[in-house]
Formats: C-alpha cells, structure tokens, sequence
C-alpha cells in the first residue's frame, strides 16, 4: 500500500498558475482506484464511478496533466499552446471567465438563492456573473436548462445532455467565437474536471466519509450511497427567464442601496471597466450615477429591461450583454441597484 501511495505522488503534478493566484492539483494518469478508503479529497465522479453509477457520455477514463493546464489556458485566456505554438483565440471579444466563475459560488449547493450568492461573493470576492460556475460542471446532468431554449432553440437540445456540446455552443453562440477543435475541447473537459466537486464540497465531514467507508464494501448499499451523494449538489442549473414586473409598477417594495453598491461593484463594473470585456465604462463618479437616474426619468423599466433581456450584438459591434435569469438575480436585487444609482446621484 505504501509502495502505491509513493508511485501515486510521483504522478501527481502541480502547476502553479501565477496568472490566477491559485495552486492546481493536477490528475494522476488514471481516475478511480477502486477499493481505496475515500477521503475529503476524493472526487465526487470518482467516488459514483466506483460505486457503478452509469458514467456520463463525456466521461474521461483518464486525465492529462498537461491537458488540464492548456484547458485552463483556454478557459482564462482564450488560446493555449499547440504544436504551431500559441492557438487562435476562442473568441475576439470574449474569454469564458467573463461571465463564469471558476470557483464554489453558492454556499448551498442545492440551492440558486441569487442573494445568498451575493453574500456569499461579497465574503470571498467573487464575481456576481450571469453564467453560472464551472466549478462542479461535470457533476451536473444537465446544461442550458429551462428557457435557454428561447434563444437558442433546438441548439441546445444536444447540450442538455453532453458538456462537450455544451462548450461548443457555448464557445460558437454564446462568445460570439469559433467551434473547437477536439483537443481543445477535451482540454476544457480536463480542466473542468480538475474543479469537480470533492467530497468535502459536499459537506462531508470526516465521520461520515468513514461511514461511508465502512458501508461501501457492501454492493447492495451502493444505491443508497449513490443517492446520498447526488442529494447534496444540485444536478441541473435551473434557468428561468423574466419579464420586468409591470404589474407592480405603483407597487414596487424599496430597494436597499447598499446591497445594490455590491450588486454593481461585482457584477456591472465587473465587464464595464477601463479594458474590460464592454467598450462602455462605468465610473464611480457623480457624472454617471446622474446619466443612470436621467434614464429613469426617461424609461421607468430601462434597468429591468437590461438585466432581463440583455443587449444584442449587430454588424461592427459583435459583443453583446448576458441577459440575468431568476435564478442569478431578483427583482428585488434590481430595486436595489435602482436605489443605488439613485442615492449616488442625489
């Protein structure tokens, strides 16, 4: 056993990407070493493949290393390394980091509470994005659920089913970009996999992992398991498109300027900076909160109407705005951001 854990670590790779501040643990040459005790940092995939959960169409038998850092590449800076040196961008206008976190975003993984996500990013410095984390992707079961289909139609009816399709559609429609190669996408796949859920992720405390432990060895348990495990995640992202509540207009309940402050530090500023993803900059000055509550004067909804149908990109000027579903914000946070622009400008 001691013999295996040394050769094990000799695989083990970790890349320090200086570019996100972060330290990766990279993959041994296979996934699943059936028999093994889980620990907190078994992975979730691992964890149901031993278990004889039915594996995903996309499931990778084994993972590369340096598959995993060139998906990383991909996924924060459009291109990576091939054999021609640095590939072609994804995209000209966007990388899949601009709407998408790459960490934990929900403190309930069960639960898309658009502001116990705020509060959540306002305590670890997150983004508050349109898209949701890849973070546990490849533990879901589903992608571009529920009203995606409005916008994409049948085009997201493979990608439903398969994260591979839901990466082209996303790297083609959604980024305004160009369709993967294969390696590229498998690199993307990798990377998703390196930040799958763990054990820990789940809640699992070292108690119940040994439970489990002591359970697994029993094949006639190994549904019961399997379900425990997949009821504390959430296995679809749920995506709900909204109207602006017309029917309250008279009747709007007051937005609290402070959560809106976060609400445009993270999310708004987060695309409308100075060389970020929009050539429209949003400042922290008089000037702009003013042009915002002249809007208003103008178009009651025109807030609304952002957040809930986005923008549309036309010929020259391709970059388009992500529309926010029910679930990555509320009306009440968009009152909220409302007061904000107000206050500032008074």
């Amino acid at each position: 056993m001691l013999t295996r854990y040394l050769n094990m670590q000799k695989k083990l790779v970790v890349t320090f990407l200086t570019g996100a501040s972060i330290l990766m643990l990279a993959f041994s040459n296979y996934n699943s070493l059936a028999g093994e005790e889980w620990t907190a940092d078994t992975y979730v995939y691992e964890a149901l493949a031993e278990l004889g959960d039915t594996k995903p169409v996309f499931y990778l038998e084994k993972i590369d290393p340096a598959m995993v850092q060139k998906g990383y590449d991909l996924v924060h800076h459009g291109r990576t390394e091939d054999q021609k040196g640095k590939s072609k961008y994804i995209s000209l206008y966007y990388v899949c980091t601009n709407c998408h976190n790459t960490v934990i975003e929900d403190p309930v993984l069960t639960d898309y509470d658009p502001q116990a996500r705020l509060e959540f990013a306002i305590q670890n410095n997150l983004h508050f994005f349109q898209g949701t984390t890849f973070y546990g992707s490849v533990n879901r079961e589903s992608w571009y659920n529920d009203d995606y289909y409005k916008k994409y139609g049948d085009m997201v009816r493979p990608a439903q089913k398969d994260i591979r399709e839901a990466i082209q559609l996303c790297a083609k429609e959604c980024s305004k970009g160009r369709y993967l190669e294969e390696w590229e996408e498998t690199a993307i796949l990798s990377y998703y996999y390196s930040i799958s859920y763990k054990m820990r992720d789940l809640g699992f405390s070292i108690t119940d992992i040994n439970e489990i432990n002591s359970r697994k060895s029993s094949t006639s348990s190994h549904a019961g398991i399997i379900s425990l495990i997949k009821s504390k995640y959430a296995l679809k992202s749920p995506a709900h498109w909204l109207e602006p509540p017309y029917e309250l207009a008279a009747n709007m309940p007051p937005g609290n300027p402070e959560n809106g402050k976060f609400i445009y530090e993270l999310s708004c500023q987060a695309c409308h900076k100075a060389y970020g993803v929009s050539d429209v900059v949003f400042e922290d000055s008089q000037l702009q909160f003013n042009k915002f509550k002249k809007n208003f004067d103008k178009d009651y909804w025109w807030l609304y109407s952002i957040v809930r149908h986005g923008t549309y990109g036309y010929p020259g000027h391709e970059p388009y705005m992500p529309l926010y579903t029910a679930e990555r914000m509320n009306d009440q946070q968009v009152e909220d951001l409302k007061a904000y622009f107000i206050q500032q400008a008074n």
